[in-house]
């Protein structure tokens, strides 16, 4: 899987590129929680070229929310593909995480 962030004012955003299972997980919660370490309090997570998530992935996401949220920050999903969305859906996430359909909505909802 590519991780690609970009830093804005006061948010990052991460294209996630290829699968998020148990085998890019931890990769991706390193960047995640450096990014967070370094001050970044409001987060994007763009999967519009995400193929795959598991549950390693879900686990690692909510870690990261309820990491943000303590420190009074934001994570904001957008661009999902349907299979993705689904099992956002399935597992209940997206009943606390905002999921927008594009990278403009999410911008402005961070």
């Amino acid at each position: 899987m590519d991780i690609t962030e970009t830093k804005h004012d006061y948010y990052s955003v991460f294209k996630l590129n290829g699968r998020l299972d148990s085998n890019t997980a931890m990769g991706f919660e390193q960047k995640l929680f450096e990014c967070m370490e370094n001050g970044t309090q409001r987060m994007i997570l763009d999967f519009q070229e995400l193929d795959y998530i598991s549950s390693a992935g879900l686990r690692v996401i909510l870690k990261a929310t309820k990491n943000l949220k303590s420190a009074e920050g934001k994570l904001v999903l957008c661009a999902m593909q349907d299979y993705v969305k689904e099992v956002f859906e399935i597992s209940g996430f997206d009943s606390f995480l905002p999921i927008e359909a594009t990278l403009d909505d999410a911008v402005k909802t961070v």
